[in-house]
Order: structure tokens, then sequence, then C-alpha cells
């Protein structure tokens, strides 16, 4: 695959797109020949990787908003406002993220819960419900979710990442039911998937630790290929599914 136009004329947008793997999707999206639309909260790094994406790439559409995702109205507004301007929408790639652990499970700090609720749930909330409409009525509709192997294996410091993680996919597999359904005896036209990493690894991260192995990880630029990818295959053959990029816990 060399990797041109196999998503031409596909409007797709991003969540969470100003961190190392947002950048990489943009990226990526963009050389595939699809309008992007990326989201974040910190408007100048979004700034910065969208204008990565469009140098990267001349002559595609790569866009920034900055939406609090935590609002389900303005995120609402988001995929109302792709929809009216671009007369479609194709794609919701999420890759809002975070993460906090303890020493142990005794020393859970449940101030993480509230935080990783907010970030890794709730998000995941109201884009689902933002774009689940405007995907089912795309030919080739997508809801991605990035999820880490920890959800299906949870470690004692890792019970609020864990748990948060587990609960997101949950949510997207409840989406997935909801294309199934809308599909009926054809099967689902549009798909919600979950891409489950390890941990995600980026050029700085190798740079700044030399010497790791970072094994298991899953570098950035491989995310946003399989995310891209999962356009190529049949709604059928990935909704409801996790897209395992580690080893299976």
């Amino acid at each position: 695959m060399d990797g041109k136009d196999t998503l031409n004329g596909a409007v797709i947008a991003v969540a969470g797109a100003a961190g190392p793997a947002g950048r990489a999707t943009l990226l990526r999206l963009a050389e595939a020949g699809a309008t992007v639309i990326g989201s974040d909260a910190d408007a100048e790094r979004l700034a910065e990787a969208v204008d990565a994406a469009r140098y990267a790439h001349g002559g595609s559409t790569v866009i920034g908003d900055t939406v609090d995702l935590l609002d389900l109205r303005a995120t609402r507004e988001w995929a109302d406002r792709i929809e009216k301007d671009f007369g479609r929408v194709d794609g919701l790639i999420h890759l809002v993220g975070g993460w906090r652990g303890s020493p142990s499970f005794a020393d859970t700090d449940l101030a993480d819960w509230d935080l990783l609720e907010k970030l890794l749930i709730r998000t995941v909330q109201h884009t689902s419900l933002a774009f689940a409409e405007p995907l089912k009525r795309s030919d080739r509709g997508r809801y991605l979710l990035i999820s880490a192997a920890g959800a299906s294996k949870p470690t004692a410091g890792n019970a609020a990442y864990a748990a948060s993680k587990a609960a997101a996919e949950a949510w997207t597999l409840a989406l997935a039911d909801d294309f199934r359904k809308a599909g009926g005896d054809d099967g689902p036209a549009a798909a919600a998937a979950i891409l489950v990493v390890k941990a995600l690894v980026h050029d700085a991260m190798r740079a700044e630790r030399p010497s790791a192995k970072f094994a298991g990880f899953t570098d950035v630029a491989d995310l946003a290929e399989a995310a891209a990818g999962v356009w190529e295959r049949p709604a059928g053959d990935v909704n409801g599914n996790r897209l395992w990029l580690t080893e299976k816990p």
C-alpha cells in the first residue's frame, strides 16, 4: 500500500489531536487524502500539529478546532458543524488520554479517578453521542477508541486508569451494538472499534531514554497507520472488535 488517496474524500475528526499520537494521525490521514478536523484543549499545540500536517502534505485540508469535549453541547455543535461545512462525517478517532498511577493498590488516590473519569470516560461519552448519528449517515463511518491492554488485565497500582479504560471500552462496544442494530440484516454500515496498545512511544521519548527498550510499545506512527487501515476493512469485520497492536495479556 503506498498510502496515497486511500481516504480521498473522507472527512475525519480527531479528538485529542495535539499530542504525539494526534500529530502522527493528522499526518497519516492527510497523506491518505482525508479532510481532517482535529480538536484539543491546548490551542497552541493544536495549531502546531495542524500546521505540521498541512506543510507535510500540501493541498490537504487540515483544520484545528478548540473544543471542550467535557461539554456535551459543545461536542455536539462540533460534530454538527463538521457535517454542515463538509457535507459528511466519516470518522472520529478518539485519542484523548491521561494517566495516573500509584505505588500500590492501598495508595490509590481517588482524586486520580476523578480526573481520569473526565479524560478517559466522559470525553468518550460525549464524542460518541455527538458523532453516532452523523457516522450512521456516512457510507464508511468509523468510531475508533484508543485503549490500553491494562483495561483487560489491571495491575494493583493502576486501578483508576485500568477501570477508566475498561469503562470507555464498554461504552464504545455499546455504540458498536447500536451500529449493528441500525444495519439490520445487511450488517452494520458504520463501525465502532477499539485499537489496543500496551503503551505508546515516539521519537522524543526515545531521545530522552536512549537505552530503554520500550518492549511491546506501539510507535505513534504505527498507531496512525493502523487507524487509517480500519477504513480499508468492511464495517462488519471491525465493528465491536478489539484490534490488538500489542500482545494480548
